[in-house]
């Protein structure tokens, strides 16, 4: 079924950046990242309050890999 779509206005796009408008039956990257936090890394807001004493992050990837590109 045919997408109708507005106005678009997009201000940037990063080069590993996936962008689309209206139908869509298959998007590929072409990077892969792997990001390790701890409690609390990513919050975004106003006024965040965050109190959690010793964080720590464990981290044990026996594989090594897990978006292969090809």
């Amino acid at each position: 079924m045919p997408a109708k779509v507005g106005a678009v206005k997009v201000n940037t796009i990063d080069n590993a950046s996936v962008f689309n408008i209206g139908d869509v039956y298959s998007m590929c990257p072409e990077s892969t990242a792997k990001t390790y936090a701890g409690g609390g890394s990513f919050i975004t807001g106003d006024r965040a309050y965050i109190r959690l004493g010793q964080s720590m992050t464990y981290v044990s990837d026996q594989d090594k890999t897990d978006q292969n590109i090809t």
